[in-house]
């Protein structure tokens, strides 16, 4: 993670995998059950061929012994060696078939639990993330959320589908033919066994050395995708500035800590898949080679016992079936420890604790007199850092019901962070926030963000059509309202132009209009909502002159009997509210009408000046704290 791009998402630590798959699994424990059951099945039935030609091959064809199966009375077996082979190859197709049968009953058990838990997990993790406050958000990248929400609840849900499975498939078949091979001669299946230990412990090494590496990887993964979603969402900047060859460059980088971290993952597996098979071919031919001595001129020092061709036939086909999945073992252990680095990242998400939260027992708020209150509200960013200061700092103020206060100052003085304290985007260090004398914090979020309606200065529209958007959060609302609602924001006229009118597509943020109609297309969105209390963070400060006069009057209407803040960066936008609030380095230095701020010649007089291009009438003090301001905000030191 590089240090100018830091991040909340913390992974956690310690057997998270499990705890994931018993608490989105248990729901779902029949497909799981019958998946188990169908695996063990379908390797029982397939250790019955293996036996049965073996058994033919002494019985039938050199006729060395009695022709009898397991768990069969010998009375109901045939007398005549054609019989007999006519049964085995019964025995053996009826197998075969319920094998097949079992093996697909085992593969739709988990696929389905595997579907069910990437499902249930995804939705959930995305809903923790929903539930975080702002200051999560500002400091994770949002490519590396996205890897989580894809990436990584893919990769747990490949290690249900093919590694848990194939895991239990394994075990049976070791654990079945181990029992076979140690009745039907327990020092041959010795000889067959040598290998597992030393796998077991070969296995035990690539563990060690892999698990920091996936965790390396996944973590390049999520810095690789944020560094493309960021370049994507900016692309037109990057053209503008004719930026091509430094972002190709940075997005090499990014590529090649991907590429370096992937590789030396590769490099470790690459290695140990071949060691595996070597260690399982020499203990393939290690029986062989016993075996096949022990047939031709009796057991070798210090065996005893015999073994006939056709159990010679039967252990190598056990030995086959049992040597090379224990290679195979290696796949679901890289496997396994891809799905643990993802599953640390998921439950990063699942165990982040928001910074807003909803009390015990919230306040309900059924209706809104409209009454706000400030009172010695601090805020910081970073709290922890004693370096930072404040960005708003003991903030007091009132706003009765119906009225209307504009909040202006410089850039940096802290007033957008002042409004989304209203709704709750974050919380106060000190002080409170109230509205009809509830602290907000104490407020059911639901109603807090009921009763406000918030405009930002950059209106976020989502792919769809033009109703779709207005309609946002009031889902229930009828075309009429929906109509109305345009009416009044001004919108309807431009609306009904668009080739397909209110079924337009706006594009991905509403690419597709202009930003005066975005902006008109979300305060229809509000006054469709019509809430009692109105917040509007520069609504018109990035359109023109003539749409900011269609919108302001639209506001007029909008914010007519509701109490509102109204953040402006032209101040001719608020001169006409109940009260103006002057804020600098996060206080409140003047307060009053446009009418007193101006007789009043400080700071809300020389902004005016600023916007009415009067600048030789400034003060050089005007000047030399522009500067300090400028300088402190392009430090890192406040935020508006």
């Amino acid at each position: 993670m590089s240090a100018e791009e830091p991040t909340a998402l913390e992974p956690s630590e310690g057997g998270s995998m499990w705890r994931l798959y018993a608490a989105y699994g248990r729901e779902n424990t029949g497909s799981a059950v019958l998946g188990t059951v169908m695996a063990l099945v379908a390797r029982g039935t397939g250790l019955v061929p293996a036996l049965l030609l073996g058994l033919a091959i002494d019985a039938v064809l050199l006729d060395t012994r009695p022709f009898s199966l397991p768990l069969v009375p010998d009375a109901w077996m045939p007398p005549a060696a054609a019989g007999q082979l006519r049964v085995t190859v019964a025995v053996i197709v009826g197998a075969t078939l319920l094998g097949a049968v079992a093996s697909y009953l085992g593969s739709y058990g988990w696929n389905r639990f595997a579907q069910t838990v990437q499902h249930d997990l995804r939705t959930d993790a995305y809903e923790h993330l929903q539930a975080q406050d702002r200051a999560f958000f500002d400091s994770s990248r949002t490519g590396e959320l996205l890897a989580v929400l894809n990436n990584d609840v893919n990769q747990l849900e490949s290690f249900l589908t093919d590694g848990v499975n194939s895991g239990l498939r394994i075990v049976a078949l070791v654990v079945g033919v181990g029992l076979v091979m140690l009745a039907l001669n327990p020092w041959l299946a010795l000889v067959s066994l040598t290998a597992v230990p030393v796998l077991v412990l070969f296995t035990a090494a690539f563990v060690r050395n892999i698990q920091p590496k996936y965790a390396a990887m996944r973590e390049s993964v999520g810095d690789l995708n944020a560094r493309l979603e960021n370049n994507v969402g900016g692309i037109e900047v990057i053209k503008t500035e004719g930026a091509e060859t430094y972002e190709t460059e940075r997005v090499r980088a990014a590529s090649q800590s991907y590429y370096d971290t992937n590789w030396d993952a590769i490099r470790t597996r690459i290695t140990f898949f071949p060691a595996l098979s070597l260690i399982s071919g020499l203990s393939f031919a290690l029986t062989f080679a016993v075996g096949a001595f022990w047939v031709l001129n009796g057991p070798p020092t210090p065996f005893s016992g015999t073994v006939t061709a056709g159990a010679f036939v039967t252990f190598m086909l056990y030995t086959q079936q049992f040597i090379w999945p224990l290679a195979q073992f290696g796949q679901i252990v890289n496997s396994y420890q891809r799905a643990r680095a993802s599953s640390d990242r998921v439950y990063a998400v699942l165990e982040a604790e928001p910074g807003v939260r909803e009390a015990d027992e919230p306040v309900a708020l059924p209706s809104v007199a409209g009454r706000v209150e400030y009172d010695d509200v601090t805020f910081s960013y970073d709290p922890e850092d004693a370096e930072t200061p404040p960005v708003l700092r003991g903030v007091s103020f009132e706003v009765s019901p119906g009225d209307t206060v504009g909040i202006v100052g410089p850039t940096g003085s802290g007033k957008s962070t002042l409004v989304k304290l209203l709704v709750r985007l974050y919380d106060p260090e000190g002080g409170a926030v109230r509205i009809d004398g509830h602290d907000v914090r104490d407020v059911s979020i639901a109603d807090l963000r009921r009763a406000v309606g918030y405009v930002a200065q950059e209106p976020f529209l989502f792919y769809g059509t033009v109703r779709e958007n207005i309609a946002y959060g009031t889902f229930d609302a009828d075309d009429d309202a929906i109509e109305t609602a345009a009416h009044r924001a001004a919108a309807h006229e431009f609306v009904e132009n668009l080739p397909e009118g209110y079924e337009t597509m706006v594009g991905e943020r509403g690419v597709k209009l202009s930003g005066g109609q975005r902006q008109r297309v979300a305060l229809a969105r509000t006054f469709l909502k019509e809430p009692e209390i109105l917040v509007l963070d520069e609504a018109t400060s990035h359109v023109d002159t003539e749409t900011e006069a269609i919108i302001q009057r639209s506001l007029r209407d909008l914010a007519t009997d509701r109490t509102t803040v109204a953040i402006a960066h032209r101040l001719s936008t608020v001169k006409d509210a109940d009260t103006v609030m002057v804020l600098e380095g996060g206080r409140v230095v003047e307060q009053g009408t446009h009418r007193e701020l101006l007789a009043e010649n400080g700071l809300y007089a020389n902004l005016w000046r600023v916007q009415a291009g009067d600048f030789e009438d400034l003060p050089d003090s005007f000047f030399e704290a522009a500067i300090a301001r400028r300088a402190a905000i392009e430090g890192g030191g406040e935020s508006d």
